[in-house]
């Protein structure tokens, strides 16, 4: 398993995507973007999508320097269509003037279609907080195979529609990042890499039989499904992202009419809330700092703050490298490769 540095990844990434015409502030976002997810221990939202992301340019399917384009709303509330452009550019650009918005309102909310996979959605949660406002996102995902069964189904009729809150907080903010799904799908396909299984409760066959074989998504017999977190409580919340994040922007939802053959098309909600607005700020910070240190007591060093595990993956990566399974990174060579990328400049990203 080789171990790559943030920054070789990151020109490696952006240079394979500028060979398919994205222009270098796009190429270098785009990369730093899919890299941090490495960084943050999310792999299943990076280097392993980065063979996909090439390959939906190629075909068409990603307009690779498109930009967000606003199409309705008014005051605090904004619509914006992406342009099939990469969503870590058009939905960092929506998230932007929803904070510009919110800032003037004390609360603003932006609706998003029509971008290309948004990658991690906790980048937009701490867009967020770094301007000193709660953030919350509701996403889905429409073409392609829909991989996560409705609670007691056995087939995939949903995204895995991640939910994200970020809450400032000093010195680090609460980031709450999660898909509905039992675990992300791309997770599975990380675990299929490997030969590894996934956790009980993760996957159902297509009899609905409970399964940890990533080879129910990825192998060569009938598709199985992702389970919803929860039973039917992630099931609802699923359900929900497909209304707000597909329905209400005008991107669709999983349902048989929306076409199914374009690729990786989000779709997000934004809400974006300044609490300054709602309470003095000395208060809500030490009310926030008051029941996250109580939680933590409860047992210290064992109750941790949602975003505390990205925060350790980080440190130990930038320190170590970040690790590859060998499919990953046979499939990210073996594509820079092909895209005429010389094997010097391919491997300057290993570390050691």
């Amino acid at each position: 398993m080789p171990r790559l540095s943030s920054e070789g990844l990151i020109a490696l990434v952006a240079a394979m995507l500028g060979r398919v015409g994205a222009e270098a502030t796009v190429a270098r976002q785009v990369a730093a973007d899919l890299v941090e997810a490495n960084l943050q221990g999310h792999d299943s939202h990076g280097m392993q999508l980065v063979p996909r992301y090439v390959a939906n340019v190629e075909q068409g399917l990603i307009t690779p320097n498109a930009g967000a384009q606003q199409v309705g709303g008014m005051g605090a509330l904004s619509l914006w269509d992406g342009g099939m452009g990469f969503g870590q550019v058009v939905g960092r650009q929506a998230t932007a003037a929803g904070i510009a918005a919110a800032r003037e309102h004390g609360l603003a909310g932006f609706g998003l279609r029509n971008t290309h996979h948004l990658g991690r959605i906790g980048a937009y949660a701490e867009m967020a907080v770094a301007e000193g406002l709660i953030g919350i996102f509701f996403v889905n995902a429409v073409s392609g195979v829909p991989f996560v069964a409705p609670f007691g189904g056995a087939d995939g009729r949903m995204g895995t529609n991640p939910i994200c809150i970020g809450i400032p907080k000093s010195p680090h903010p609460i980031l709450l990042d999660f898909a509905t799904s039992a675990i992300a799908v791309g997770k599975v396909k990380v675990a299929f890499n490997a030969g590894k299984q996934v956790p009980a409760g993760a996957l159902v066959t297509h009899e609905g039989e409970a399964s940890t074989d990533p080879a129910v998504i990825y192998g060569q017999g009938p598709r199985g499904a992702l389970q919803p977190f929860g039973g039917h409580k992630g099931y609802g919340l699923a359900l929900v992202c497909e209304i707000l994040g597909g329905a209400l922007t005008g991107g669709g939802t999983n349902q048989p009419a929306t076409p199914n053959d374009r690729g990786i098309v989000n779709g997000m909600l934004g809400l974006l809330l300044d609490p300054a607005r709602l309470a003095e700020s000395p208060a809500f910070a030490a009310e926030v700092d008051a029941i996250s240190e109580h939680v933590m007591a409860s047992a210290p060093g064992r109750v941790i703050l949602p975003g505390e595990p990205e925060r350790r993956a980080r440190a130990e990566r930038l320190a170590q490298g970040i690790p590859l399974d060998d499919v990953t990174w046979g499939d990210l060579s073996a594509t820079a490769t092909r895209l005429g990328l010389p094997e010097g400049e391919i491997r300057a990203a290993m570390v050691g």
